[in-house]
């Protein structure tokens, strides 16, 4: 017979890996199941960098969970020894009432959160490699920086299993039912039970949270690496920030410093132009029109940057309607099931307060952190 474990976790990417960590670190007998191998490049949680901060444009409500995040983030620096973060600041551009330059005001204000405002003039002179036009501004956060999804993803899987977790890569759930005070869990290899159960699918949720009744929306996304004219130096994260940059039609670009040194080049992406896919369907190949897309808009930005383009990557984001998180217990199971899902898109910086909540849910029912903007009842009750 296959051992029973406390909690069973169906997926082992940025959610499932910290949930595994958090769990095994307080004692509990846990299970990870998933379907690729460790630190995997199908899903949503690769890439090489993702931006972190905390004057939070989306939402201040989600600024105590940053804060939280930013010590946990350190916290595994420390226990593992890996650089799963660099801080290089990060600035917010865009017109002054633009979405990502008021949203993130409203949250460093709210949360006293340290933060300045530049005109067009002084980002020229801080960051020379960008070209901001006259009636576009700046909030400049010196925390924010950017964080490894594959150095984080195999820190937590580290821990995790330092800690007693059994893991298991390449083992897809097929399905699982409840059973008496716990779940059964079935893959083509096994059937496992356990107490619980905590799905973190990614982009595979509407396939294994049909019954959850949110629609989820699947996007494929591209990410772009450019070698800069001139080179990298200007672009090093001892001097260069991540940044947003929010055009007049409220399109979002976001890159990112020269990490991983010179002939490697700078990272971009578009934020929010995805297409719809499935998993199964996402087409992996990144195609000469959109690389000439992506670098004729960096060229009024930052000038240099589309100079020589290196290389692409395909990633997915998992949409809720409102762009907010599904983090809860399974309200048809909620003695059996945990969830955490509908990224939308914003979700690695969250990563290791995630596991920190979803692993007080799967024991106790009940997490000190604010979560009621998750719940996934405002997404499935019926219009009164």
């Amino acid at each position: 017979m296959p051992p029973t474990y406390d909690v069973a976790v169906i997926g082992l990417g940025g959610m499932g890996s910290a949930t595994a960590h958090h769990l095994a670190a307080r004692g509990v007998r846990v299970l990870g199941l998933e379907r690729f191998g460790p630190a995997h490049h199908r899903g949503s949680s690769h890439g090489g960098s993702r931006i972190i901060r905390q004057a939070y444009f989306e939402d201040p409500a989600y600024v105590p969970l940053l804060l939280r995040s930013f010590e946990l983030y350190e916290q595994l620096r420390q226990d593992t020894g890996r650089e799963v973060t660099t801080a290089c600041g990060g600035v917010m551009v865009g017109r002054p009432d633009s979405r990502a330059v008021a949203g993130s005001l409203r949250s460093a204000r709210q949360w006293d959160l340290p933060h300045e405002m530049l005109d067009a003039a002084e980002i020229r002179r801080r960051l020379p490699t960008m070209t901001p036009r006259e009636d576009e501004v700046a909030l400049f956060e010196p925390a924010a920086g950017l964080a490894r999804p594959e150095q984080t993803v195999a820190a937590h899987l580290q821990l995790a299993a330092r800690h007693g977790a059994d893991l298991h890569f390449d083992e897809p759930m097929t399905r699982w039912e409840p059973c008496g005070e716990g779940v059964r869990v079935h893959t083509a290899e096994e059937t496992y039970t356990a107490g619980h159960l905590v799905i973190c699918p990614g982009a595979w949720a509407p396939r294994l949270l049909t019954d959850l009744g949110v629609p989820f929306t699947v996007e494929r996304h591209v990410m772009y690496w450019f070698e800069p004219r001139g080179g990298t130096a200007p672009f090093h994260p001892d001097h260069h920030p991540v940044y947003i940059w929010e055009d007049a039609a409220g399109v979002q670009f976001y890159g990112f410093p020269a990490i991983d040194g010179p002939g490697l080049g700078a990272k971009v992406a578009f934020f929010r132009k995805g297409t719809p896919c499935t998993p199964d369907t996402i087409d992996r190949d990144v195609h000469d029109g959109e690389v000439q897309a992506m670098a004729a808009h960096l060229a009024p930005h930052l000038p240099s940057l589309p100079g020589t383009f290196r290389k692409a990557a395909t990633c997915m984001y998992t949409n809720t309607p409102d762009e907010h998180f599904v983090i809860a217990r399974h309200p048809a199971h909620p003695g059996a099931t945990t969830v955490a899902c509908g990224f939308s898109g914003h979700g690695f910086k969250f990563v290791p307060v995630v596991g920190e909540i979803t692993a007080d849910l799967a024991l106790t029912g009940t997490t000190s952190h604010p979560i009621d903007l998750f719940d996934p009842s405002r997404l499935t009750a019926p219009a009164v």
